[in-house]
């Protein structure tokens, strides 16, 4: 795990992730320190409030298909392993639902 590739994909962050990144602002601004792109094990979360021990995920639709739900499956089972509990949306959630997943963050932080 190298800060140099959690830098690249901060940097190429996708659409969806950059409107997460927006819709937790106003968390910031309350106290949350989240983070992008966090080195955890042999994974990096995409977004992650160490004082709350709350993983973020935005999934693409990869992780849909094929061995994807496998994978995030094992993905989430190793986070939780690691004390965080993981909140996993979709891309479409994300950005056809931000209202909802506002609340939903909203609703852990509480």
């Amino acid at each position: 795990m190298s800060i140099k590739r959690a830098r690249e994909l901060r940097k190429n962050a996708t659409v969806p992730e950059r409107a997460m990144w927006r819709l937790l602002k106003p968390f910031r601004d309350e106290g949350f320190h989240f983070r992008r792109q966090v080195p955890i094990g042999r994974y990096y979360a995409d977004f992650v409030c160490h004082g709350k021990n709350l993983v973020i995920e935005v999934d693409g639709d990869s992780h849909g298909i094929g061995g994807g739900l496998k994978r995030d499956e094992i993905r989430t089972e190793f986070l939780q392993g690691e004390g965080y509990d993981v909140l996993r949306f979709t891309n479409f959630e994300v950005m056809n639902n931000p209202e909802g997943v506002f609340a939903s963050v909203e609703e852990i932080l509480e």
